[in-house]
């Protein structure tokens, strides 16, 4: 009876947990469109931010699009597109896990323009301080 019961129970424990490839790449799709939406957000603050700084301006568009560039790199590096070549099913989760570290990355470096630094950063360049 024991036996039967424990048996009940996983496998409505793996049925309740349980979902397929797809609904799973979804997900980890899902958790890097929110990093990116966040990444972008931070993006604009900073512009907002530093209006009034027309060269700043200039270079933080100039590194977001040489960032761009780097990460669609990284993915190709990573995950390079090989004739007769399948990584799997799970290959779309991985990517997007991939991409989120990549942007998350990219969200800490950029926030620095938003809190700012403590005075007396020698080495603050254009960052404003607190």
């Amino acid at each position: 009876m024991n036996k039967i019961i424990l048996s009940l129970l996983l496998t409505f424990s793996i049925n309740c947990f349980s979902q397929t490839q797809a609904e799973i790449n979804q997900k980890a799709y899902d958790i890097y469109d929110k990093a990116d939406k966040n990444l972008n957000t931070v993006y604009q603050q900073i512009l907002i931010k530093y209006k009034s700084d027309k060269l700043f301006v200039e270079n933080l568009k100039k590194s977001q699009r040489i960032w761009i560039t780097f990460r669609d790199a990284e993915m190709d590096m990573k995950y390079p597109n090989y004739p007769n070549y399948y990584y799997g099913s799970i290959q779309p989760t991985c990517r997007a896990i991939y991409l989120t570290e990549l942007t998350e990355s990219r969200i800490k470096n950029l926030t620095i323009w938003l809190n700012g630094i403590e005075e007396g950063d020698v080495c603050s360049g254009s960052v404003k301080t607190n």
